[in-house]
């Protein structure tokens, strides 16, 4: 990825840019895909979304989305990468799976919504893989430590190679890498920041009001 594309997906929005604000039902981004050709041959649609935590890339391919970053983080461009690498090129435009992505994340931040329905595709390695689905199966409002999330994924003692994939986790919030804690009961790690892994973990624990998020 290069050039205006990349651009386009790492720059800060400005102030009076609308597309920061969250508008639950709606979707930023191009409508139409650019150059047939071009599109034709992509494997990702991605867009950026407004969410409360601030705006995010999404991605999909036909089967279902592969991507769920924060925007505007200094790893951003390297993550994009290895999702291009694996999956093919992306090209700015709406996709049915990310509309529906919308529609679900304002129902999870309205606290409407426990669990996602929008399918998946989850590229990475046969270990990745493993500790990503263990961590679809923890709960929302609870919490599980990097051992035992490591115990789940059938990794023994390999917290720290577990640590790592639950970093390199690229669907946020939705694979829920959130949800996972230091034994002593310390926050440990997120990639989209510390302050955000909090306020998701208190909007399930159901301490902050779903008004706060735009919901009823």
């Amino acid at each position: 990825m290069s050039g205006p594309l990349q651009g386009r997906f790492l720059r800060a929005p400005s102030r009076g840019d609308r597309s920061a604000r969250w508008r639950p039902g709606s979707c930023t981004g191009s409508a139409t895909r650019r150059g047939v050709g071009r599109a034709e041959r992509a494997a990702i649609v991605a867009t950026r979304l407004p969410t409360p935590l601030g705006e995010v890339v999404a991605g999909a391919t036909d089967e279902g989305i592969c991507l769920l970053e924060f925007a505007g983080r200094e790893s951003l461009s390297a993550r994009l990468a290895r999702v291009e690498e694996r999956l093919g090129a992306l090209v700015p435009g709406e996709h049915r799976h990310t509309r529906r992505l919308l529609l679900e994340l304002g129902e999870y931040f309205a606290g409407n919504r426990r669990e996602f329905s929008v399918p998946l595709v989850l590229a990475g390695t046969g270990f990745q893989e493993r500790v990503w689905r263990a961590l679809q199966a923890v709960p929302y409002g609870t919490t599980i430590s990097y051992a035992e999330l490591a115990r789940r994924a059938g990794a023994g003692g390999g917290v720290r190679a577990v640590g790592r994939a639950n970093g390199d986790n690229r669907v946020a919030i939705v694979v829920p890498c959130h949800r996972v804690i230091r034994s002593d009961g310390s926050l440990g790690g997120y990639s989209g920041g510390l302050d955000r892994k909090r306020r998701l973990l208190d909007l399930e624990a159901g301490a902050l009001q779903p008004t706060l998020f735009g919901g009823r």
